[in-house]
């Protein structure tokens, strides 16, 4: 006898592809047309192409379903709508640094933010002379002001401090000898090094003294007729403790004048403004620099400053006339954007009584614990109701930091959220802060001793986080 054969199976044929819409079908959904009012025809058409595509190569691999021309629609429009989204995108910074680099640093003061504005929708007279009805040069709208409150004879700027830096060793010592302490060839943010600067301006690294220890001889025994300038350097992103030894900058400016060579100063991070008199540590201001003999200070805009991106070079009057011929200042230049905000940021510094309320970064540095404390005993139950019973969120005391490089031994006490999973998972708090990072205003935070630390410091609007984060409730992906 022969064997039984084995039964058929019986298999479900795929959707015919003829079920799919056409184009001109799924152009006609209410999505579609959504998705050309917004991104045009042309987007729009090849939206639908891509996601008709989709479904068909899924249906011929016998997954999906052929589906109505309003879900290819949607389908394409969604797509559109994600391509279209801007890349940099405003973000709550609750990570307790006020000038944290990777998020843009200092805020905008509302009158810069004004300013800023009227000169992008405006013709300026960014380079005309209204007087005189002829060219003007760009750098007259501030050197006034810059002049007015560091009490330098002159000033220019440039995009950023290590372009000021680059700008000015290009100008008075290409191919010349810069006399800079060991222990002042800092690496700032991104790796980007003292003296691979100093090489791109074309001078020469001579450095003097040992990395803890600098003497007022080392710098006098290296002066040569050949020695471009003297350059200090604030080591503003660390501290060398213990043994050391630095010349101060009045004894430094003597023996640059007496070696007949420029002093440069770089403060790096830069402030106009005392900060002691609003109860912070004193960090040297541009005006004490200039005062202690320094030729040419540098420092930042967008730092303790608090204003847009920018690098000032303040001091001798014949230094900067050098420096404003150098070709490079026209390629480091600032447009007129940045300009107009500059001046409003500046224009402040002349009512410092009122500095702290009206400026963003010296208002977060300067908040009470009192006032921070009341803000986390604010948001602690709407969160705690969003985020449900799987974490526990409360108000908790935490350090904040300045950052960009500013005082970074000094922190300033504060008051945060403290959020932890209730079964004491890390890799819960890790998904929390993933999804508060993919909210559609991505909430930053840090993660301290397995809590998600919200800092409060920087944080104005409220019903804006608490909208943000209410995108969380009941998510899956937090189980």
């Amino acid at each position: 006898m022969m064997a039984n054969a084995p039964a058929a199976v019986a298999l479900s044929p795929a959707p015919p592809l003829r079920l799919l819409p056409s184009v001109d079908q799924v152009l006609k959904a209410e999505a579609a047309r959504a998705a050309v009012e917004r991104h045009g025809r042309q987007a729009a058409t090849q939206a639908v192409r891509d996601a008709l595509d989709e479904r068909r190569a899924a249906l011929k691999a016998g997954a999906g379903a052929p589906a109505t021309p309003e879900e290819i629609a949607a389908a394409a429009l969604a797509r559109l709508d994600a391509a279209a989204a801007p890349s940099l995108k405003p973000v709550f910074n609750l990570t307790g640094t006020v000038l944290h680099t990777n998020l843009g640093r200092a805020i905008f003061a509302e009158e810069a933010i004004e300013a800023a504005t009227r000169a992008m929708r405006n013709a300026v007279s960014l380079e005309y002379d209204l007087d005189g009805g002829r060219r003007g040069e760009r750098d007259d709208h501030v050197r006034g002001l810059i002049c007015e409150l560091t009490g330098a004879e002159d000033a220019t700027l440039v995009n950023n401090n290590a372009a000021a830096v680059l700008i000015v060793l290009n100008t008075l010592s290409p191919g010349k000898p810069a006399l800079v302490s060991r222990g002042e060839l800092i690496e700032i943010g991104g790796a980007f090094r003292m003296p691979e600067i100093m090489r791109r301006a074309g001078a020469e690294l001579a450095e003097v003294g040992t990395t803890n220890r600098t003497h007022p001889r080392d710098y006098r025994d290296a002066i040569a007729p050949e020695t471009g300038v003297i350059l200090k350097v604030h080591t503003s992103n660390y501290r060398i403790e213990g043994f050391t030894a630095e010349v101060p900058p009045r004894d430094l400016a003597e023996i640059a004048r007496a070696g007949g060579v420029p002093l440069v100063n770089d403060l790096g991070s830069g402030t106009l403004a005392d900060l002691s008199r609003y109860g912070l540590v004193h960090e040297p201001t541009v005006r004490e620099a200039l005062a202690e003999g320094a030729d040419i200070v540098t420092f930042s805009g967008d730092k303790l400053l608090g204003g847009p991106q920018a690098g000032f070079i303040v001091g001798r009057r014949d230094l900067i006339a050098r420096i404003n011929k150098n070709p490079m200042k026209r390629a480091l230049r600032v447009d007129k954007v940045r300009l107009a905000a500059i001046e409003a940021t500046l224009r402040l510094y002349r009512d410092p009584d009122r500095l702290a309320s009206r400026l963003p970064t010296l208002r977060y540095l300067t908040r009470t614990r009192e006032d921070l404390a009341a803000q986390a005993a604010r948001l602690a139950p709407h969160l705690q109701r969003i985020l449900g019973e799987r974490f526990t969120v409360e108000a908790a005391p935490c350090r904040s930091q300045i950052g960009s490089g500013a005082l970074p031994l000094e922190t300033l006490e504060g008051v945060g959220l403290a959020i932890r999973a209730r079964d004491g998972s890390g890799g819960a708090i890790g998904r929390l802060a993933d999804a508060m990072r993919r909210l559609p205003v991505p909430v930053i935070g840090r993660i301290d001793d397995q809590a998600l630390v919200l800092d409060v410091r920087c944080l104005e609007d409220e019903a804006a986080l608490v909208a943000s984060v209410t995108a969380l409730e009941g998510a899956h992906e937090l189980a």
